[in-house]
């Protein structure tokens, strides 16, 4: 008996875990570091983690009321059916009252501890998140993602404003690269879940104007964030070493962007969407890398 609660216990903690959608927090972490990294100045490391954890905690709350509010269609669709709250693993109201209290606590906490500044950012990420995206525009129009995709480019601005208390030009650079990542990483995975957005009513580009159309935005969207993503050697301590490494993720982005065009395939597009995700990360690291004096 005492295991099975165990288990019962250790069940409720991974559901209510999956609630926070964790794959999209690392990331979120990840390039608020490189916020923090490559700004001007210093901060205290425990600073600087209590930072880190508020922003973790505000990206899961966002998902956890994004998940609450899309609980009908998550039902409808084969990528979400799973989820805690359409398989009855988690109620839904469990789930809102989770998800606020998270958010709340986010910028509390980061309001108290760290500056102003990196609170209201991290509100306004959260209620972009919710507000804009979830309830105002993924179910209206097929700019959902684009519009929508601010709420996700927000971290490495926060970051910059926990180390500066500001917002900077630098600063605004980074939020647009995210900003430029994120239609063609998100189209590449709707082109391969058409059929679930049809069965949700959910109007993604790809459903409203079709895949050919679809696919020249995605390569559209990934020379200009391959163009955006070269602006941080302006400000980067190591500008030329950055822009060599920069140039060659941009050229393998743009590489994949052409080839789901020429093979128009489920794999071209699969391996499209795994790849922006890989990109992401390889270019703020590189911006870590080049943000640092090694030698």
């Amino acid at each position: 008996m005492y295991t099975s609660v165990l288990l019962n216990v250790e069940s409720t903690i991974l559901d209510f875990w999956h609630l926070l959608k964790p794959r999209i927090m690392y990331l979120v972490v990840f390039t608020a570091v490189a916020g923090m990294i490559a700004a001007p100045g210093s901060i205290h490391p425990f600073l600087a983690l209590i930072s880190l954890i508020c922003i973790a905690l505000g990206s899961g709350s966002a998902g956890a009321i994004n998940m609450w509010y899309d609980r009908d269609i998550d039902l409808l669709m084969e990528r979400t059916k799973n989820r805690p709250i359409p398989s009855g693993r988690v109620s839904a109201e469990s789930a809102l009252e989770f998800g606020i209290t998270l958010g709340v606590l986010s910028v509390f906490i980061m309001a108290i501890a760290v500056n102003y500044v990196s609170a209201v950012l991290l509100a306004i990420s959260i209620l972009f998140y919710v507000f804009v995206y979830t309830i105002g525009l993924k179910r209206r129009t097929p700019q959902n993602i684009v519009i929508g995709g601010a709420a996700g480019a927000f971290p490495p601005m926060i970051g910059w404003a926990v180390v500066t208390d500001s917002v900077s030009w630098a600063s605004c650079i980074l939020f647009l690269i995210i900003f430029m990542w994120t239609p063609p990483h998100f189209w590449a995975l709707s082109l391969n879940s058409s059929k679930d957005y049809v069965k949700a009513s959910i109007p993604m580009f790809n459903i409203i104007h079709g895949p050919e159309k679809t696919r020249k935005h995605i390569l559209i969207y990934s020379v200009l964030l391959v163009l955006t993503s070269l602006l941080p050697a302006l400000f980067l301590k190591k500008p030329l070493l950055y822009l060599s490494m920069a140039m060659i993720e941009g050229c393998v982005f743009i590489w994949y962007a052409i080839s789901i065009i020429r093979l128009k395939s489920h794999s071209s597009q699969k391996k499209m969407f795994s790849y922006s995700i890989s990109y992401l990360f390889s270019l703020f690291a590189s911006i870590i890398f080049c943000s640092i004096d090694l030698f």
